[in-house]
């Protein structure tokens, strides 16, 4: 009986023994214990960069910008949009602008005046234009209304109430002293004498200047004209509702006729 061992069969070539042992291929290429092909390792690999001229890689605009100090960059016109014009873009007061992405309509504008002063700045004005009116119809004894009694058939007084011949001419003389007061003022400098004693002054809204006469005028009859004629008292009071509600400008009817706003001078 021999000894000798047979030798050892070769594994078959669907051994998973044989590909275990052999382990798997790593990426570049190299078998395990060999020597790596011819050329190097290939770099690894990464995002392709971005073709000349193409958008800035992600987290924002590169160095350099007009933001930071530099030249404004990318296209035709600098590549970022310019800055707002002075006193916004919207000339009438709509209220539009402002969001994101939009030029802010308040930019390049003096601070907007406030309500309170505003209000004071008129009491001045009224108080001033009044006091030599009140002593004309003093001096003269004018009577601005002549009230009729006349009693019905059914011995019921019935009021009639009407301008007199003074009244009326009083009234006229109102309507002239007032619009001419805020006209003029406006004109010269956008600044009544309450205006100026309260740091403040009417400003065309498109470009801040100072309102030339047919503007000014405007502004004064709209202001003026129904609160002595017929709504001494719902007229204000219009005007004062009109102002608190407009956005962005806080402009009155006034100030939406004549296309002015009213800021700190």
């Amino acid at each position: 009986m021999s000894t000798d061992q047979p030798p050892p069969e070769q594994p078959p070539e669907d051994d998973p023994f044989r590909k275990k042992r052999e382990g798997p291929t790593p990426a570049n290429g190299t078998p395990p214990g060999g020597t790596p092909p011819p050329g190097g390792t290939p770099p690894p690999a990464g995002p392709p960069a971005g073709p000349p001229g193409g958008p800035p890689p992600p987290g924002g605009p590169p160095p350099g910008g007009p933001y930071d100090g530099g030249p404004r960059g990318g296209g035709p016109g600098g590549g970022y949009p310019p800055p707002p014009p002075p006193y916004g873009g919207d000339p009438f007061g709509s209220g539009a602008g402002g969001g994101y992405g939009m030029p802010d309509p308040l930019a390049g504008m003096p601070p907007l005046a406030d309500f309170g002063k505003r209000l004071a700045a008129r009491a001045i004005d009224v108080v001033i234009v009044f006091i030599p009116l009140f002593l004309i119809q003093l001096a003269f004894g004018t009577n601005r209304y002549a009230v009729q009694t006349d009693k019905g058939e059914d011995v019921s007084e019935v009021f009639t109430k009407s301008y007199s011949g003074s009244g009326l001419a009083m009234t006229l003389l109102s309507i002239v002293a007032f619009v001419g007061y805020d006209w003029w003022f406006t004109r010269k400098d956008g600044r009544t004498v309450g205006k100026r004693a309260l740091g403040l002054r009417v400003a065309m809204l498109n470009d801040g200047s100072v309102p030339q006469s047919g503007p000014a005028l405007a502004r004064a009859a709209v202001l003026w004209l129904p609160t002595l004629i017929c709504c001494f008292c719902l007229w204000p009071l219009a005007l004062i509702v009109s102002m608190l509600v407009d956005k962005p400008y806080r402009q009155a009817l006034h100030d939406k006729v004549g296309k002015t706003v009213v800021v700190t001078a």
